[in-house]
């Protein structure tokens, strides 16, 4: 039997030991092995989709749901995906020794700040196999070691993607353990990960609330995290009705499992009588329940009544919470209320109550007459990112590669002395 906290000293030492040594490496280095790993996962399709089918088969035994299935599948196109990804991630910038703010003091000594990896990243995430690629790219681009524990579904597919990278950070030069993948899957190894504060530096989970909720609990590393995905759509009395449909429709419907999908609409009382059916045949078209307050069933009589669960809830499902409100201020109160934080839009044409909207609402991402599908890493010009964070410290909102990154003070003198 492994002695799991042996096992997890040894990754531990050995990601410390490659972290000192993936700080110092230059850009084209890692750019290598990055580029190195794509033409390894290109090369090796065939031992990829072996693995994977092990996983699927042994999923379908245990009664994997649908869904989870779907995630775990290593396509064709999702390994194109993995090599595009990897070649997009090694033609970012790279923040790594970045300096900025440089400003002469009074004494003569000029003072300012470069940017540094974290130094050791922890990943514990579920299912799906490209996450393993992603984490990895964004992590040693950052200059960073990681390790990574993906779930036990994935543990074929997993293993054959860490061979990939393994050959492509040997082609670049750098330690195969600057990425690991836990070779276990005893549950044992996460409890291990998340308090081992000498040899990680950050944890960062990518799973559901269960996971989330015991690594923010239970961990001794600081954690990148975000719990919720309950994001808000408010239609205000001076929308552009046309935009207002199109951003609700897509915030709701163009994907219901991802934790920037609306899960609560709400409506300025001013406009509610007119705009209300309009979204309602919207939603109703594409399958979507409807939950309403008091007021949007007196406008929706078919609308099932909305309890106080519905406003925090995050469905992940075709069901949305609808509200009728006091104008700007009620939902901002709102918002502020129920809000994780993640992802709030206001849809206005009025620049006055557009600007209150941003400054008021504290969330990671506010936004003006655009959906809340848009908040991501991709999309926002990060390149990709690790995750989504709703935390204030650090990194909030969707977190690239500067976000694995600190930031420390560096000084210039030529023999200053203090006096």
């Amino acid at each position: 039997m492994m002695d799991i906290a042996g096992y997890m000293v040894e990754v531990g030492e050995q990601a410390r030991a490659a972290a000192a040594v993936v700080a110092r490496s230059t850009t084209a280095m890692r750019n290598q092995a990055l580029l190195a790993t794509a033409e390894a996962i290109d090369a090796a399709r065939g031992e990829l989709a072996m693995a994977n089918t092990k996983d699927l088969d042994a999923g379908r035994e245990n009664g994997l749901e649908p869904a989870m299935l779907d995630r775990l599948e290593l396509t064709p196109a999702r390994i194109d995906t993995m090599i595009e990804g990897l070649r997009q991630v090694a033609a970012l910038p790279d923040p790594i020794g970045e300096i900025t703010d440089m400003t002469y003091r009074p004494s003569g000594i000029q003072v300012g700040k470069m940017r540094v990896p974290l130094g050791v990243i922890g990943i514990i995430y579920e299912s799906r196999p490209n996450v393993t690629v992603e984490a990895a790219s964004l992590c040693l681009k950052s200059g960073n070691a990681t390790i990574l524990r993906g779930g036990s579904e994935a543990i074929h597919s997993n293993q054959a993607v860490a061979a990939c990278i393994a050959r492509g950070l040997a082609a670049a030069g750098l330690p195969e353990a600057a990425v690991q993948v836990v070779k276990t899957t005893d549950r044992a190894a996460v409890g291990e990960l998340i308090t081992m504060p000498r040899y990680v530096d950050v944890i960062v989970p990518r799973g559901g609330k269960g996971l989330i909720e015991r690594i923010s609990r239970d961990a001794r590393v600081p954690v990148i995290k975000h719990l919720d995905g309950i994001c808000h759509v408010y239609i205000d009395s001076h929308a552009d009705p046309e935009k207002a449909l199109a951003i609700a429709v897509n915030a709701k419907t163009h994907r219901y499992g991802t934790c920037n999908t609306m899960e609560t609409l709400l409506v300025d009382q001013e406009i509610a009588e007119d705009i209300l059916p309009l979204l309602a045949e919207a939603f109703v078209a594409k399958g979507v329940e409807l939950r309403g307050c008091e007021a949007t069933r007196a406008i929706l009589p078919d609308v099932i009544a909305a309890t106080e669960e519905d406003w925090g809830e995050e469905y992940l499902a075709p069901i949305l919470a609808v509200r009728v409100v006091d104008g700007l201020d009620g939902a901002i109160t709102h918002i502020n209320r129920y809000s994780s934080q993640h992802t709030d839009s206001i849809v206005t044409e009025n620049y006055t109550r557009a600007r209150r909207f941003i400054t008021e609402v504290d969330s990671s991402s506010v936004m003006v007459n655009a959906s809340t599908r848009f908040a991501d890493g991709f999309e926002y010009g990060l390149g990709a990112e690790i995750g989504i964070s709703t935390d204030k410290i650090h990194a909030r909102g969707p977190v690239g590669l500067e976000g694995l990154t600190s930031q420390k003070y560096v000084v210039f003198g030529d023999g200053h002395i203090r006096n």
